[in-house]
């Protein structure tokens, strides 16, 4: 037996294994989209495949959820839609404990005379703009933080 002959099916093979492998992880893949669609409860973080995150308030309905996704904003998606589950970021106003205390951080003042006019000193902060409130984050509902 020739060589030349045995390279066509091993040419025929050596391109069916990648395709095949490929088709059984698209398979798993769909598989795990589907179970995750179909465990979403009302208290969820989910992200949609646009983007958008929000709460599951209602998932009753066998191809709808509806998802919050700003206070008092309900709207209603395909469960085709949530592409997955967000795990909500750590609150950091709760105690250790989990009770809803805030959580009290001891700062000692920094001596340094030039805190007195509110300029920067050697930590880089603007002692006149302590006091402002930060707009760099936005605790909200869905369990998003803006930063």
């Amino acid at each position: 037996m020739d060589f030349t002959s045995l390279l066509f099916p091993l040419l025929i093979l050596v391109l069916f294994i990648p395709i095949f492998l490929s088709g059984r992880r698209q398979r798993r893949q769909m598989q795990e989209m589907q179970s995750l669609q179909s465990s979403l409860e009302p208290g969820d973080v989910v992200m949609t495949t646009s983007g958008l995150r929000g709460t599951v308030v209602d998932a009753s309905y066998e191809e709808t959820i509806d998802i919050e996704i700003a206070d008092g904003i309900v709207t209603t998606w395909v469960r085709a839609a949530v592409r997955e589950k967000v795990n909500p970021p750590a609150d950091d106003t709760t105690g250790a404990t989990g009770t809803d205390e805030p959580v009290v951080v001891d700062a000692e003042p920094v001596a340094d005379a030039d805190t007195a006019t509110g300029t920067k000193a050697d930590t880089g902060v603007d002692t006149a703009k302590a006091d402002t409130p930060s707009l760099q984050k936005d605790d909200s509902t869905n369990g998003s933080t803006r930063g």
